[in-house]
């Protein structure tokens, strides 16, 4: 008789991670990890780290101070600051981080977010969960930089003290102008940085405007375009597999991904049903 095996613990403990370093500008690192026991001793990181917990909690000390990370806060820790981190549940936690060079945030916060790392804000936290969504699909680039743009836009005012609601401004002739450059990239893509240079405007009062102007962010009218054009080709009797990159998207599970969302069926069964 074959003797039992016992689960090898270590095995069994083995953190989950996942790490990339995305297209996007201003993102040096993603990582997305479950610790069970793992405690990180001090060290200092280059970037800023942006953390958000799924599930448990993280104990950690910052500038000699202890804080916690509960499932509604973002963390945010400056640069070059040390700081550890260990689990603060016997299940250990599930996070994600972001790890963000000085485009959107200044040196000037790190005095800040020394005194105040752990931000109670729904809306913050809710924006950092879809940008990680985002960033998560290759392709997604332009709405995970807007994305990036209102969270970072978000972040400094928390940081400053400033709990004025921006007002979205109108200005349809700059929204028409970057409509019109939209539907002129709608297969090689456009980053929000290059439409902002072009534009000679910010990048946050770009997206305000053509989103009070439409009533939709540019990178969901982008994908919009790409949709549509998607459609023409299947119902042509193209392969799902042909049309992706011919449209601009990343791949075909990309274009999947966004077709169902606006049609409601894959494209591969939106090919055979309009052919029959």
């Amino acid at each position: 008789m074959a003797e039992e095996r016992k689960p090898d613990r270590r095995t069994a403990e083995r953190p989950e991670i996942s790490a990339w370093r995305p297209r996007v500008p201003g993102v040096v690192e993603v990582f997305h990890a479950h610790f069970t026991e793992y405690a990180y001793p001090m060290h200092v990181h280059e970037a800023w780290t942006l953390l958000i917990v799924d599930d448990g909690a993280v104990r950690y000390d910052l500038d000699r101070h202890e804080h916690g990370t509960p499932l509604d806060t973002v963390s945010l820790l400056p640069p070059h600051v040390p700081h550890n981190g260990s689990p603060a549940t016997p299940h250990g936690f599930r996070k994600r981080v972001l790890y963000l060079d000085a485009t959107h945030l200044g040196e000037d916060l790190i005095g800040p977010a020394v005194d105040g790392p752990d931000l109670r804000d729904p809306l913050l936290r809710l924006r950092v969960g879809q940008l990680h969504g985002a960033l998560a699909h290759p392709g997604d680039e332009l709405e995970a930089e807007s994305r990036l743009m209102f969270v970072g836009e978000r972040l400094r005012r928390q940081l400053r003290h400033r709990g004025t609601t921006v007002e979205p401004r109108s200005d349809p002739g700059l929204a028409r102008s970057l409509r019109e450059l939209l539907d002129a990239h709608v297969t090689d893509g456009l980053r929000l940085d290059d439409a902002a240079r072009l534009l000679h405007a910010h990048p946050a009062h770009l997206v305000r405007a053509f989103s009070t102007a439409y009533g939709i962010a540019p990178h969901q009218y982008l994908m919009s375009r790409r949709v549509e054009r998607a459609r023409r080709l299947l119902l042509a009797g193209r392969a799902p597999g042909e049309v992706a990159p011919a449209t601009g998207f990343f791949d075909q599970a990309h274009l999947t991904r966004h077709f169902k969302k606006l049609v409601g069926v894959t494209p591969g069964r939106y090919r055979v049903s309009a052919r029959s």
